[in-house]
């Protein structure tokens, strides 16, 4: 797969390592390419094993990408809080154990050559505005919406990243006084707007009405199945996150006044269900002038933005 932008044309094309850490999977991407043109040729991808320490995990990642040719850049994409000017990675919500691994340095040292960090949602930002729905945006704003929820600010054409990389945490909002936990916080974005948030919420909105019979192995995924066969429960389950995520996508508007936010993960798999609540909440809770300018759209990439993310942060 090959994708195209007229942004930096002209520039040589290297072999490329793109690295995505996720608190569910990691891959490993094999790529040739310049800012100009990416062409993914290869990806492996292991399960996120908690119970080893991160350096084993990169250990097991790379073992499984052994074959794949030398990279003259890496790039690594992670969900924050992290330090991208050091390659830190700090300690994620959805990585427990993972504080303050030098990652970058630890494939410098291993590789020999330039390895960057970003965070996953800032990474996906940039491929979303280069490659994807963002194309043509001055101002827009990516959200991740998958394990967690962050968000990548590209404003006035420029990724923003804040003070010390803390920018667009936005999953860290509470939206309720109570409500699932996300981020170490009941009542947050990211507890009514990611995938393991969805499943907390339909637990407790079960529990509210004595329902005893939400599985146990019950997903996201599963959650959306059931709510696209019909399933009432399942569907009132995503109204609610729908109208959370409205209520907090109106903050974002109000504050930053983007023309596009793109949205991935269960949102690109499922905004069919999300959405009519979601505008909703828009429509009642944002300045209507700033409202009206703004989109709000699913991620133009598909399976691939995670693969694409990682190799432009070795850009």
């Amino acid at each position: 797969m090959a994708l195209g932008t007229s942004l930096s044309d002209g520039r040589e094309e290297m072999q490329l390592l793109g690295i995505d850490i996720g608190g569910t999977k990691c891959a490993a991407v094999s790529a040739r390419g310049s800012a100009a043109h990416i062409e993914i040729t290869d990806k492996v991808t292991v399960p996120t094993d908690i119970s080893i320490s991160p350096e084993e995990m990169l250990d097991r990642l790379l073992l499984a990408a052994a074959h794949f040719p030398p990279p003259a850049r890496i790039g690594v994409s992670c969900g924050g809080p992290l330090n991208s000017r050091e390659g830190l990675v700090l300690s994620p919500p959805n990585l427990p154990g993972w504080d303050r691994v030098p990652i970058a340095a630890m494939l410098r040292e291993r590789f020999g050559v330039p390895a960057k960090l970003q965070n996953d949602a800032n990474a996906c930002a940039l491929a979303e505005w280069r490659f994807g729905a963002g194309r043509g945006t001055e101002n827009m704003l990516f959200l991740t919406f998958g394990t967690g929820l962050g968000a990548g600010l590209i404003l006035g054409g420029r990724l923003y990243t804040g003070t010390n990389d803390f920018a667009g945490e936005c999953g860290h909002i509470r939206l309720a006084e109570t409500g699932p936990e996300g981020y170490g916080k009941a009542g947050s974005f990211e507890g009514f707007c990611s995938g393991g948030g969805l499943v907390r919420l339909a637990r407790q909105m079960a529990q509210d009405n004595a329902r005893a019979d939400l599985p146990a192995d019950c997903t996201a995924k599963t959650l959306a199945e059931a709510a696209e066969r019909g399933d009432a429960f399942a569907r009132k389950v995503f109204r609610k996150s729908g109208e959370m995520l409205g209520r907090g996508l109106a903050v974002l508007i109000d504050l930053l006044n983007p023309e596009r936010i793109v949205i991935g993960s269960v949102f690109a798999r499922s905004g069919r269900l999300l959405a009519p609540s979601m505008e909703e909440a828009i429509r009642r809770e944002a300045l209507p002038g700033a409202a009206e300018v703004c989109t709000v759209v699913p991620a133009a990439l598909g399976d691939a933005l995670g693969d694409y993310a990682a190799v432009l942060t070795a850009l």
